[in-house]
């Protein structure tokens, strides 16, 4: 018998299929299985030329064509089917093997299953992976969470084939049970507000300037040699060039205006409420994406309110640019900065040891929101001691203040042309709430004690209180 594969690997669809390849182009020796065995017969036609894959008809074959302690990566739907996958592996696997989730599961199911295998002495990592399926085959960001020791058995296996920034690995382990898919959920999150805010400035320069896909093109191939230097930007430009081949039109403006969700988004803002952290830009990317699939009724309102249109008096186009520019940069800053706040929280909550600056760190390169600015994110959770809030910083302080009277001149514009604007403009409200030292909530208070007698307090005495305010 030949010598025993490192790691195993079920599930050929997209991502796992490239992520094997990774493995193996990397000199992990792969076992791989898939539950329609023709899926695995096809992956190996296609790429069995490389001597550290191999394929196992049944389950049992992929088992024991192992070494110990057994490695198995789960690329497979989140939900149900980890729970029958789980629930198949469970009787071949022995005490410290370890098995690792790899999509996009929700967290508490990571924890669930994180008890229910440590009962049978078995590891569970519930991982998360970005980057798409060119970061599964070319070095994706990996954010595993587990127990310490299955990290490290891990380790050197994750750091050879994630992505590298600055020549650094971007994997890091996150903590115990569902830390990793915690991590990957706000990740996200994040990810949601960063598109739709490019969205959000994509219609300004579209409907209010009336720039053609050209130009904005341009504009964003500039931008991305700025701060605002992403993947997302940079991809952005690459759209807005290509042409439709049936056509000749521009892609973009063929695609239909409604966007698909797979529930991560949801998921952090649900978790943000839970928690009582405010992430409103994270969930008006939420809502955008649930108002764009209003289509049938987005067109008969078109029609009603037909003659409220776009047009207003001509604008300074480089000026307005300037100022989107600006608005997009600090928009950026409030969407992270609520996405760290969360896992600042969750932490707490949870009893996970999630580090900032390490996060920062592994999402520099690999993932999809991989960006420029995260270097200076990473340094400032790792140089400002204590610092939990990016709106707190010295850095973005600076930032923040010198947007803000572009950026509201930006959410001016767009309101008086009727242009929606939700992750921009919740940006801005997040950003102004958070700088007032006195706000509205007074108020509140009045009167949920008016009409239930909940009390309020003080700023001049502590206690509780309640008023008649009917006498």
């Amino acid at each position: 018998m030949g010598a025993k594969g490192k790691i195993g690997l079920i599930g050929l669809a997209v991502m796992g299929a490239n992520l094997a390849r990774n493995l193996a182009g990397h000199g992990i020796s792969t076992v791989v299985y898939n539950r329609s065995h023709d899926k695995t017969e096809n992956f190996l036609k296609e790429f069995g030329s490389d001597t550290n894959l191999s394929g196992a008809a049944a389950l049992e074959e992929l088992v024991n064509s192992l070494e110990k302690p057994r490695k198995i990566i789960l690329m497979i739907k989140a939900g149900e089917a980890v729970d029958a996958m789980i629930a198949k592996l469970i009787p071949l696997l022995e005490k410290d093997d370890i098995l690792i989730d790899g999509g996009n599961s929700f967290f508490e199911d990571t924890r669930r299953r994180s008890r229910e295998m440590e009962a049978l002495g078995v590891h569970f990592v519930g991982m998360g992976v970005s980057g798409g399926e060119e970061g599964a085959l070319h070095g994706p960001s990996l954010m595993p969470g587990g127990t310490r020791e299955a990290y490290d058995a891990l380790a050197p296996i994750l750091k050879a084939v994630s992505a590298k920034a600055e020549g650094e690995a971007c994997v890091d382990y996150m903590g115990p049970d569902g830390a990793g898919h915690y991590v990957k959920m706000v990740h996200n999150g994040i990810e949601y507000a960063d598109m739709q805010m490019i969205a959000d400035t994509y219609f300004v320069m579209k409907n209010v300037l009336g720039m053609t896909v050209e130009e904005m093109a341009d504009t964003w191939e500039t931008w991305n040699k700025s701060e605002l230097s992403s993947y997302l930007v940079e991809i952005t430009a690459r759209i807005l060039r290509k042409a439709d081949e049936m056509t000749g039109k521009p892609l973009v403006d063929v695609i239909l205006d409604v966007a698909k969700q797979k529930g991560t988004g949801r998921w952090t803002s649900m978790s943000a409420l839970a928690l009582g952290v405010p992430a409103p830009t994270i969930t008006e990317a939420v809502f955008a994406r649930t108002m764009s699939s209003q289509k049938e009724e987005r067109l008969v309102l078109s029609e009603r309110y037909r003659d409220l249109a776009f047009e207003g008096t001509e604008v300074d186009r480089p000026a307005v640019l300037e100022d989107l520019r600006q608005a997009l940069y600090a928009s950026k800053i409030c969407a992270y900065a609520q996405g760290f706040n969360l896992l600042e929280e969750a932490g707490k909550v949870y009893g996970w040891d999630l580090q900032m600056g390490r996060i920062a760190k592994i999402w520099r390169s690999g993932c999809i929101i991989r960006a420029r600015f995260l270097d200076t994110v990473s340094e400032i959770f790792e140089k400002e001691n204590g610092m939990t809030n990016l709106l707190a910083s010295g850095y973005f302080s600076q930032v923040l203040y010198g947007a803000r009277a572009g950026w509201g001149r930006i959410i001016s514009l767009a309101v008086e042309r009727g242009a929606a604007v939700p992750a921009l403009s919740s940006a801005l409200a997040y950003f102004d709430s958070y700088r007032t030292a006195r706000g509205s909530a007074n108020l509140l208070q009045a009167q949920r004690d008016c009409f239930g007698a909940h009390t309020y307090e003080r700023i001049d005495k502590e206690g509780a209180f309640h008023t008649d305010w009917m006498n």
